[in-house]
């Protein structure tokens, strides 16, 4: 069997840093984004359209910003959709609603093209390094044929079912993420109000029941002034957010914890923290608590 010719869709904060581990495993990828230069900087070469990168791809990968671009791509005139061929096999890196998921499967299936599903997990430093966690929907004969092309930028691979089981997993996990998010800066803001030493305070947690990815991964640098910069903005987090709450409400299963992580990323939105790392959720609680920075730490 021959190599599968790669193409990506959307080489921005994550698409570029998957192509680039691509490319870099010695597989060339051809990729379009409407932005001038982003697939030359990921080492991709650059296809002039949406039309073009699908022709020339066997394994054709997404990264879009949410279903409504997804979308747009696909059943777009010229787009992906009418641009496909029997036996090629798109995979939706995005995060979407899995119900544009299913449809965009159905459509696919019509034309003999496998749409796999595969959210992933891990942020900018895990692309950078190759270690996503991918959770996959749609054929698990397609998902077998990927191996090699998902290979150079993931650890782990999980197959979760049909079609929207990946984009379902990825939205459940992106809401617990963002919970864990949330109300670790409020605590931590609560904390340094109260007196307490920052790193003292996480050695506390991480040895007792509050412990979470938050507190282990994220707060040890926040408290010391690192944002982990690249990541996921307040603005896609709150999108998350959002997903998730539809999501439940289609399975009939009520949201009973949604309000907390959406009214904290609604007030890192509303206090100009928009567009910036979701980690800045604990500048916008500390400038709601009279202007509290937890790295500020007063001298010993």
């Amino acid at each position: 069997m021959s190599t599968p010719r790669i193409g990506m869709i959307g080489l921005g904060n994550m698409g570029g840093r998957i192509t680039r581990r691509i490319v870099e495993s010695g597989q060339p990828v051809t990729g379009y984004d409407p932005v001038p230069g982003r697939a030359e900087a990921a080492g991709a070469t650059a296809a002039a359209s949406i039309a073009e990168v699908t022709k020339a791809a066997d394994h054709l990968l997404l990264s879009l910003p949410d279903s409504n671009v997804i979308e747009k791509v696909v059943l777009g005139d010229d787009g992906v959709l009418a641009n496909s061929r029997d036996g090629q096999i798109v995979v939706d890196l995005s995060t979407a609603a899995p119900s544009s998921t299913m449809k965009l499967h159905a459509a696919f299936a019509e034309r003999g093209v496998s749409y796999v599903d595969a959210g992933i997990s891990g942020g900018a430093a895990a692309a950078d390094k190759g270690t996503l966690t991918l959770m996959a929907g749609g054929s698990a004969e397609a998902l077998a044929q990927l191996e090699k092309t998902l290979e150079p930028f993931s650890a782990k691979v999980f197959a979760m079912g049909g079609s929207g089981a990946g984009h379902t997993t990825k939205v459940l996990n992106n809401f617990l993420n963002a919970v864990s998010l949330a109300a670790t800066a409020e605590v931590l803001v609560a904390g340094k109000k109260a007196g307490l030493q920052m790193h003292q305070l996480l050695d506390v947690l991480n040895s007792s029941t509050g412990v979470n990815f938050a507190t282990l991964n994220r707060f040890p640098h926040i408290v010391d002034g690192d944002y982990l910069e690249g990541g996921l903005t307040s603005t896609l987090m709150m999108k998350d957010v959002v997903l998730y709450v539809h999501r439940l409400r289609e399975l009939g299963v009520p949201t009973l914890n949604s309000s907390g992580p959406m009214a904290s990323f609604a007030l890192a939105q509303s206090l100009g923290y928009a567009d910036q790392i979701s980690n800045r959720v604990v500048d916008a609680i500390g400038d709601a608590s009279g202007g509290i920075r937890l790295h500020e730490e007063e001298a010993e």
